[in-house]
């Protein structure tokens, strides 16, 4: 049975990319809830799949290593995807003509290969977003908000994916009145109801994100109904259902290229799909940095850490609210303002509660940052008064 890779058994199928800590951090970047794919496998191992594929990611301090599993194509459903072996070892034949390196590793479901091309390493550096260079970032955000300078000191390395636009919707469809680790368990059993199984390691079955087609079926409500999935198995099965009938397959891809307010706003007319969850889609897969999701995490983190007034006599967030804590940080934070917010959402995290304590109370800063808020305030109340003299001048 085929098992989890670990970087000290020495396997040649590793591979590795430079990548400083700094630039990314597998543990906080994976675990803090934009993505809902990946596990611990073991110490500083994290397994899940990517792009069709299964992976397990680890890292030193300056390299970034991946191990890759690749499966055995069965157009099958999931109990006929064993193959016989006289049919792996045609395949694997086949396959030999245009590898130079392949390393069987078991004798179930997969086989682990090393292919001389770079096409595993485009696919992470483009999952990973390398091409940001995040130490240039975290020094911009630091140079204009202490407060996010000493957060940032101890959560360095939190990096934004660019997912699949597909299985990023769908996933946090079931985030709504939902925490992390619950909407891990219904995307896990999302997959295994209607994807493609993968591989296994160690008994744990990896199976890919369903494609867009198959979740329109009618059926597939009641089945993610018995899944527990509630309220959200009609919302599952109507997005899918409108955006093939009315858009096409390709529309959520097709929006990486449309205005950030105008790819929201057509989010937004999907079944299921408010603010938050078309802005976290805009901002974890449609390329929209400017993006910013905002929960009752971040209004919390507004108003304890910034001063935000706004809607302090209010027990839910409105969309009034909403749009002035977004554009309230796309102004402090500028065009990469959903990068930062990824950050400080991190940091606030109960399960980094530990790291969280390692960041120094910097009173200066708090104070420096109060000033710089009520500068600001003050700023605007003087442009608003300027402008009803204005207004009053010209009705007389």
């Amino acid at each position: 049975m085929s098992q989890h890779a670990l970087l000290s058994a020495g396997c040649k199928a590793w591979r590795s990319i430079t990548c400083p800590r700094s630039e990314l951090r597998l543990d906080l970047t994976l675990g803090c809830g934009q993505t809902f794919r990946w596990r611990e496998t073991a110490d500083g191992h994290w397994t899940g799949v990517m792009r069709g594929k299964v992976w397990t990611l680890t890292q030193t301090e300056d390299m970034l290593w991946y191990y890759v599993y690749n499966h055995q194509k069965n157009p099958g459903t999931e109990n006929r995807q064993k193959q016989k072996v006289e049919e792996k070892e045609q395949l694997l034949v086949k396959m030999s003509k245009r590898m130079i390196d392949i390393k069987q590793e078991e004798v179930g479901m997969c086989t682990v290969m090393s292919e001389t091309d770079n096409k595993e390493e485009d696919l992470l550096r483009d999952y990973f977003q390398l091409d940001v260079k995040l130490g240039d970032l975290y020094r911009n955000w630091g140079t204009v908000d202490p407060h996010f300078k000493h957060t940032a000191n101890i959560f360095t390395g939190v990096r934004l994916l660019r997912q699949d636009p597909v299985e990023c919707l769908f996933s946090f469809i079931c985030s709504s009145n939902n925490h992390i680790s619950r909407i891990q368990g219904m995307v896990d059993r999302l997959c295994q109801t209607l994807g493609t199984l993968l591989c296994k390691l160690d008994d744990v079955a990896y199976h890919d994100f369903p494609p867009l087609q198959d979740l329109t079926d009618p059926s597939v409500e009641m089945r993610l109904r018995d899944l527990g999935f509630g309220y959200r198995a009609r919302f599952l099965q109507q997005s899918s259902q409108t955006i093939v009938n009315s858009h096409g397959p390709d529309w959520l891809h097709l929006l990486r290229s449309a205005p950030y307010l105008q790819t929201r706003d057509a989010l937004r007319t999907l079944p299921g799909v408010g603010l938050k969850v078309a802005d976290c889609v805009c901002l974890m897969s449609l390329d929209k940095f400017e993006a910013l999701p905002v929960d009752t995490h971040v209004w919390q983190i507004a108003k304890r850490d910034y001063n935000f007034a706004a809607g302090n006599s209010q027990k839910t967030l409105t969309d009034r609210v909403y749009k002035e804590i977004g554009d309230f940080f796309r102004k402090l934070w500028g065009p990469y303002a959903g990068w930062a917010q990824s950050v400080l959402f991190c940091a606030d995290l109960k399960k980094f509660q530990k790291l969280r304590e390692e960041i120094p109370v910097m009173k200066d800063e708090k104070t420096e940052l109060k000033n710089k808020m009520k500068k600001r305030r003050h700023e605007g109340y003087t442009q608003e008064q300027k402008r009803e003299k204005g207004n009053k001048h010209q009705r007389s």
